[in-house]
């Protein structure tokens, strides 16, 4: 069970000597094994949730909790994949993989067994001794995934993980982030501006208002999806054409244009 609960959450910061609310009232639960998208207007807060579920940040008020143990800092029960893909540049595409297995004294048989076995998934075969400069954005970005995935964490908290990508190799990722969450579901807390990406990708959406953060509405994706089986398709440009997509993208679309206006930053 690695499900994430966020009761009561409050969060407050101090800018030029003067206090602000940044979330208020945040209430969620994300169950165990499950794949939530989080959307809302630029400063609402979105990414600080998610630093709150990682333990680089702390509420305010409230708690958050993995698995019912109150998150008081990083835990190996947790991997974050940022936007910035934050490879150690002078690390091969191995190496960077192996990097966080070093630090679970894992057997030298078991550590390859499972480098081996990402580098495969993420199709990133014969790049083993690449270094970062010379891989692709989109390849990069792969490195990033495998490197969390071979922890073999509970949750997987991604903060706009395709936001820095081109659009063609945007779609190919979020087609390989759902082949990847099917074959090996994680409790997934996803950051996202972009409306198809969360719908395409998530079991549900979470719809932020402005600043202070609070949560809007919560969307189920998952039993639409399965009603009209789009796994059954398999390209992104094919799920998007369906109308149960174009219903659930102008409905998320209808949500944050009512939130326009707002101070953001």
């Amino acid at each position: 069970m690695a499900d994430i609960k966020f009761e009561g959450v409050k969060r407050m910061f101090r800018h030029g000597g003067q206090e602000f609310v940044a979330l208020q009232d945040i209430n969620l639960h994300v169950n165990d094994r499950e794949f939530v998208a989080i959307v809302g207007p630029s400063g609402c807060g979105k990414t600080t949730c998610m630093r709150m579920a990682a333990g680089l940040e702390h509420p305010s008020a409230g708690r958050v909790t993995v698995a019912g143990i109150e998150v008081t800092g990083p835990g190996p029960d947790r991997a974050v994949v940022f936007q910035q893909f934050a490879l150690f540049p002078w690390k091969t595409v191995w190496a960077n993989i192996e990097f966080g297995l070093r630090s679970l004294s894992l057997p030298e048989a078991e550590r390859r067994s499972r480098i081996e076995h990402y580098i495969e998934l993420m199709g990133l075969k014969g790049y083993e001794q690449a270094f970062p400069h010379q891989l692709s954005g989109g390849m990069q970005q792969r490195v990033a995934i495998a490197r969390a995935y071979v922890l073999n964490p509970k949750v997987l908290l991604m903060d706009e993980p395709f936001g820095a990508l081109d659009a063609q190799t945007r779609v190919v990722m979020q087609e390989e982030l759902v082949r990847l969450a099917r074959q090996h579901p994680r409790t997934v807390l996803f950051i996202t501006h972009a409306v198809e990406e969360a719908v395409y990708l998530a079991d549900r959406i979470v719809v932020m208002s402005r600043r202070p953060g609070t949560i809007r509405e919560v969307i189920d994706i998952k039993s639409i999806r399965e009603a009209d089986r789009w796994d059954q398709h398999q390209r992104i440009e094919d799920v998007m054409d369906l109308p149960s997509f174009v219903h659930l993208r102008t409905r998320v679309w209808k949500l944050l244009r009512d939130q326009q206006g707002g101070d953001t930053h």
